[in-house]
Parts: structure tokens; C-alpha cells; sequence
């Protein structure tokens, strides 16, 4: 076998770069491909040798049928085998690991989930850490954030909120521009290092009056909110194309754990909000002499926020480092895809046809991280106010903090059930954040129209519940899922602009959240959150297209197919009912799928691929310009693959020119050595 295959070139895994969706590179993205028979002629042969591209058994049953188009009794053997194979070879791998060194796959986590969620765990200490902070700031200095407050402005208190959300929402539209238009690389740096001074602005915030503190705490906390916002649409496209520049060689690892590979980073932002809590407690203890009762003294106050936001500034100096100096080539498939189409700027063309093709995913991902948002954010943010009802309204910040430490926990059992169930093709994305708008909208409007009993010795039991289920369900749901599918379901030269779009309207919804909860009482606000997550359930199951399973690769050859006018000549699995909203079913989208003209279709993309890689590597090879081709020697093709197409190269008919497009032909690369002849390379490719 390993004459066979092309190797890749083996790295560790780069720290600091959020899987999404891919995951990290770490060189063993090939496949294992199984050897054709040489006595095998025909078609026959034909299918053994591209059978692993056109084919993977992973997602295709023996006799070349997709699981998705298997009957229902079939479908459910097909994936439990499957699933049960790669659960055994994970535990078999685990338990290797182990066995050479038993603390390897806690180092492999803290490789693979810990370092690349970095940047989150620390976007969610510092986010959250306002919440948490509130009752403290509220019994130190009841004249400012008090009911009869004296010497603040209700508007600038309430600011401190709102300016923070305001701040992500103009991150996340401005740095999704500048990420689609400048580069990714430019924007992680930009982001980290806006992060790192806004953390020390926040940290040496002060004013001649309170009043003047409050506000150079609430503009610290904008400032810090835009690199906030940049974050998430600029790591999620850095990232996933990442991995994608190992080969257009979508891996099994990748379309059976694709999900899992983001939520396991994802939830950092999780364990952000337990390390914030937890610190500021311990905090607490420390400067307040060993005791979490009030009162507590404004030294004690004012050292203690200032503690806690300077420590993960020393974090967010690393990510400075890292960006700017280990991930030089963050920006090389976004120039790839814009030389390929002859863009040099900002490709309006294609945000023109996301907005066409894609209209319905746009209003699935903006409109449901919307929703969310509203229980997310608002939960988080006023999170002192519904924890001072449950802990019967106890002065002690260190109870209510006690209280939360509670809820962070069960969010984070939310979380890694997620990651755990997100791939399932039997519950998979749509279902999970269905169910979970569902849970919700039940925990909210339950209590909502019987408040008064809930909130009583009689029922505060069943209200606890209730809240922290919705803090579970959150997560195993709307929380995870949002983030994930608002990178997989676009295309790579809007990826940037369509995640930041969807993630700013989904921030739209902290801030109505933020800016109402100011002015309603608890009750009021039990009244008004759980139409959110019933919306957000309707939008998910008339907009939202299923990924879960979806080889990824293939949407990017849709893509092609409509970037250059012949949507109608794809027929591939991405456009299979199982993948499309129902809005695009409505719409006619899967009319033309059709699996043995897409086998036809996939053969002559596979062979055009491969002349422009050679034609690329003779380039390379002469001298010429390398740009956008230092992936050349992830080669997922198979020295068959090489031999076959090169044995082909001249035979007449293999490969006619599109009808409605211009293609590479083969006749341009000679049969003896794979390189291009001299007229190829003055021809237009396709």
C-alpha cells in the first residue's frame, strides 16, 4: 500500500487556531485507500481506483448508494455499523495512547480542544465576568448601581451592558469585511491585539467621580467588545480553510466528527466563564479576609476586578504572539480562491450570488442566532437577577456566585453532550437546536404564567430545575449549533462576511436583551424570552439546511458550479432533500440531483483538478509562480490515480470541453511525465 499513496508531510497540530470546521492540520489527513485490482479493466477499474474519491465507504454503501437515498431499515444499519467502526477504532486508539503513555490523551486534548478554544475561553472569562461583577459593584456602590442611585446616570450604569454588545456587533460586520477583503491573517492579529488593549484599558479604567468611571469602563468594554466580535467570524474561515488547504480530500475523520471537532473548542468558551467564576470567588476569599459576606469595602472592590481582568491579559498577549508570528499563510486559500476568479478586492460578485442562492441560510443563521441570543446573553448578563430569586434574595455575592457556579457546570455537561451528539446523523445539527429552542421556550414559559408559585418555598425546587435545564438545553442546542453552521452552510469568498453577518444580527438580540432587561422586572422578562425560542424553533425547521454528514468539499464544487453559471449542471449529494431547508426544497433547489450523472460529473472534475495541479507543479518546478501552491505535495491522489489519468492524458473523448463553460483539456499534459506542454500553459484554464 504505501507505494500507493502520496504521503503527507506529518506536523504537530498549530496551537491557537479554532477547528471550525475541519480542525487542526496535522498532516494524517490522507486516507488509508485500498489498493485497486491490476486485472480489473474497464469501468470496473475505473470505479476501483476513484472509488475512494467518488465513493468513501464512510458515506456510501458498496454498491455506490449515498446513505442518505438508503431505505430507512437500511439507513439505520448502514450508520449504526459505521459509527460502531469508528467507535472501536477510537477506543482501540485511546487505549494505544494509554498504554505508551498514560497521561498522552490528556496532552492530546489540551493539543487538540484546549489551545485551539483559547481564544474563546477567553472571550468568554472577560464577556461574562460583567454579569458576575453586577451584584458585587451593586453593594459596593449602591449610589451608582442602586434603585435611588445619586451620584450615576441610570443610562451610563445600563451602558456598561449595551456598549459591550454595540462593540461585538461592529466587530463582527467590520472584521468579516476586512476578512473577506484584506486577508484572514490581517484580521487575526488585528482582533487579538484589540483584545490585549482593550483588556488593559478596561484594567486601568478610572475617573476624578464615579459617574467618570463608569464611563471609561463601559468605552473600555466597546472597545474590547470589537475585537470580541472579529473573533468569531475570523478564526471560524481562518481555520476551516486551514484544513481544507491540505487537499480537496474531504478526510473520514473529518465528515464523521467535523461537529465534534468545533463544539470541543467551542465549549472553552465554557470553562472561560467556570475559570472567572471560580477565580472570583477565590478572589474574594483572599482579599476579604477569608469571608464572602458583605460589607465589602471599596479597596477590596477595586483590587479585585482589576485582578480579574489582568490575568487573562496576559493570555490574550500570547494569541498576540502567536498570530503574528506562527500562522503566516492564514490567508493563502481565500488568495487561491480570488486568483482562481480573477478578484483582487473584495468579490462583490459573490456575495451577490450568496445573497441569491443562499437568501434562505442567511435569514437561518442570523435568525436563529438572534433568537438565541435573547436567552444567551440576556441570561448571562442579568444572570444576578435570577440567581438573587433563587438563592431567596441573599445579600451574599458570594451565594449568588455559588449559585452560578451551579449553572456554569451544567452548561458545560450541555456542551460536551453536544460535541458528543452533533454528528449524529439520527439527531445531528437541525434536530438538536430544534429540540433545544423547543426545552427552552417550555423552561420559560413555564414559570412565566405561574410565577408567583414557582417563586414560593412550594415551588422554588421545580423553578431551579427548570432554570438550569434551559442553561443545559441551551447548550446542547441553539449555542453550539449557531456558531457551527454559520460556517459550514457558505462558500469560501463570502464565508467571513456571512458569518459575521449572521453572528452581528444573532448580538442585535443580546442587545435588545440587554437595553429591555434594564427597564422589566424578572417576571416580565419570563413573559417576554420564551416567544424567542419558539421563534427561533419555526426559523430552524423552515431555513436551516441539515449538514450532518455533509461532505463539505462537495459544497465547494456546487460553488463552482454556480460561481460560473451552471447551477443547473450540478447534481451532487450537496444539493441531496436530506441537506436543503425546507424553504429550499419549496424552492425546486434538489430537482437535479441525480447520483449517476453527478459519478460522470465528479470524474471530469477530478481529472480538470489534476491537470491544474500539474500544470502548477511544472510551473513551480520551473521557477515560475508558486503562489497559492505550497499545498502541492498534500497530494490526495493515489499513484493509481496519477498512473491512469496520465496513461489517458491523450485518449480522444475522455475529456470534452464544457458546453456552457471553458475546461482544461487533457491533451495539454503529456501522457510520459504529467507535465504541461508548452501551449497548455498559455491557455486559459477553466
Amino acid at each position: 500500500m504505501a507505494d500507493l499513496i502520496r504521503h503527507h508531510r506529518h506536523h504537530e497540530p498549530p496551537a491557537g487556531e479554532i477547528p471550525v470546521p475541519h480542525g487542526p492540520v496535522t498532516g494524517d489527513e490522507h486516507e488509508h485507500y485500498p489498493a485497486p485490482n491490476p486485472a480489473a479493466v474497464g469501468s470496473e477499474n475505473e470505479r476501483a481506483i476513484f472509488s475512494y474519491l467518488t465513493h468513501p465507504d464512510d458515506i456510501y454503501t458498496e454498491d455506490g448508494t449515498y446513505w442518505a437515498d438508503l431505505p430507512w431499515k437500511k439507513r439505520v444499519a448502514f450508520i449504526n455499523k459505521t459509527q460502531n467502526e469508528e467507535a472501536k477504532a477510537e477506543l482501540k486508539a485511546i487505549g494505544q495512547m494509554i498504554k505508551e503513555d498514560p497521561l498522552s490523551p490528556i496532552s492530546w486534548y489540551f493539543r487538540n480542544a484546549v489551545l485551539p478554544g483559547a481564544g474563546l475561553g477567553l472571550e468568554g472569562y472577560v464577556l461574562f465576568s460583567i454579569g458576575n461583577l453586577e451584584p458585587l459593584f451593586r453593594s459596593t456602590w449602591p449610589q451608582c448601581w442602586g434603585k435611588n442611585a445619586t451620584e450615576c446616570s441610570s443610562n451610563w450604569v445600563a451602558s456598561v451592558t449595551y456598549l459591550e454588545v454595540i462593540g461585538i456587533m461592529v466587530g463582527q460586520m467590520v472584521v468579516g469585511v476586512i476578512g473577506d477583503w484584506i486577508g484572514r491573517r490581517w484580521g487575526l492579529i488585528q482582533d487579538a491585539a484589540i483584545m490585549f488593549v482593550g483588556l488593559l484599558m478596561i484594567t486601568a479604567s478610572w475617573g476624578l467621580n464615579l459617574q467618570g468611571w463608569v464611563i471609561c469602563y463601559a468605552w473600555s468594554l466597546f472597545f474590547y467588545g470589537f475585537g470580541v466580535g472579529g473573533e468569531y467570524p475570523i478564526t471560524a474561515t481562518s481555520s476551516m480553510e486551514n484544513a481544507v488547504s491540505a487537499g480537496k480530500l474531504s478526510t473520514r475523520d473529518d465528515r464523521l466528527h467535523r461537529g465534534r471537532k468545533v463544539t470541543t473548542a467551542f465549549l472553552m468558551q465554557g470553562w472561560g466563564q467556570l475559570v472567572n467564576q471560580a477565580l472570583l470567588i477565590i478572589l474574594l476569599l483572599i482579599l476579604h479576609h477569608g469571608d464572602g459576606n458583605p460589607p465589602y469595602s471599596v479597596v477590596t472592590t477595586q483590587w479585585l476586578w482589576r485582578l480579574s481582568f489582568a490575568i487573562p491579559a496576559v493570555g490574550t498577549l500570547w494569541l498576540v504572539y502567536y498570530r503574528a508570528y506562527k500562522m503566516p499563510h492564514a490567508s493563502r486559500q481565500l488568495a487561491a480562491a480570488k486568483k482562481k476568479s480573477n478578484v483582487t478586492g473584495y468579490d462583490v460578485d459573490s456575495l451577490k450570488a450568496t445573497c441569491t442562492y443562499f437568501g434562505g441560510r442567511l435569514i437561518a443563521t442570523a435568525g436563529t442566532w438572534f433568537c438565541n441570543d435573547v436567552f444567551f446573553y440576556g441570561n448571562k448578563l442579568f444572570q444576578a437577577q435570577f440567581i438573587a430569586v433563587l438563592s431567596g434574595g441573599e445579600s451574599s455575592v458570594m451565594t449568588g456566585w455559588i449559585w452560578n457556579l451551579y449553572n456554569v457546570i451544567v452548561s458545560l455537561a450541555g456542551y460536551y453532550l453536544a460535541s458528543i451528539m452533533i454528528d449524529n446523523k439520527f439527531y445531528g445539527r437541525k434536530m438538536m437546536q430544534q429540540v433545544g429552542f423547543l426545552m427552552c421556550f417550555i423552561m420559560f414559559v413555564v414559570p412565566a404564567f405561574n410565577y408567583e408559585y414557582y417563586t414560593s418555598k412550594q415551588g422554588i425546587k421545580a423553578f431551579q430545575a427548570m432554570y438550569f435545564l434551559s442553561s443545559f438545553f441551551n447548550q446542547f442546542g441553539p449555542n453550539s449549533v449557531t456558531f457551527l453552521v454559520a460556517g459550514e452552510v457558505f462558500p469560501t469568498p463570502i464565508r467571513a462576511s456571512a458569518h459575521g453577518f449572521s453572528a452581528c444580527i444573532g448580538k442585535a438580540g443580546a442587545l435588545l436583551a440587554s437595553v429591555l432587561y434594564n427597564y422589566i422586572d424578572t417576571q416580565t422578562k419570563f413573559y417576554v424570552v420564551p416567544w424567542f425560542g419558539l421563534a427561533g424553533m419555526l426559523l430552524t425547521w423552515l431555513f436551516l439546511p441539515d449538514t450532518t454528514g455533509l461532505d463539505l468539499k462537495e459544497q465547494e464544487r456546487r460553488w463552482t458550479y454556480i460561481r460560473t453559471g451552471r447551477e443547473c449542471e450540478y447534481h451532487g449529494i450537496a444539493i441531496h432533500p436530506k441537506h436543503l431547508s425546507l424553504w429550499e426544497r419549496m424552492r425546486g433547489v434538489g430537482k437535479h440531483y441525480n447520483p449517476e450523472l453527478d459519478h460522470k460529473q465528479k470524474l471530469d472534475d477530478i481529472r480538470e483538478d489534476w491537470v491544474g495541479k500539474e500544470r502548477a507543479r511544472a510551473n513551480k518546478e520551473a521557477g515560475g509562480d508558486p503562489t497559492g501552491m505550497d499545498d502541492l505535495d498534500d497530494d490526495e491522489y493515489t499513484d493509481e490515480v496519477h498512473r491512469y489519468f496520465r496513461g489517458t492524458a491523450g485518449a480522444e473523448g475522455l475529456m470534452k470541453p464544457s458546453e456552457t463553460g471553458t475546461r482544461m483539456t487533457p491533451a495539454s499534459v503529456s501522457p510520459s511525465s504529467g507535465s504541461p506542454s508548452s501551449e497548455a500553459m498559455n491557455e486559459k484554464s477553466g
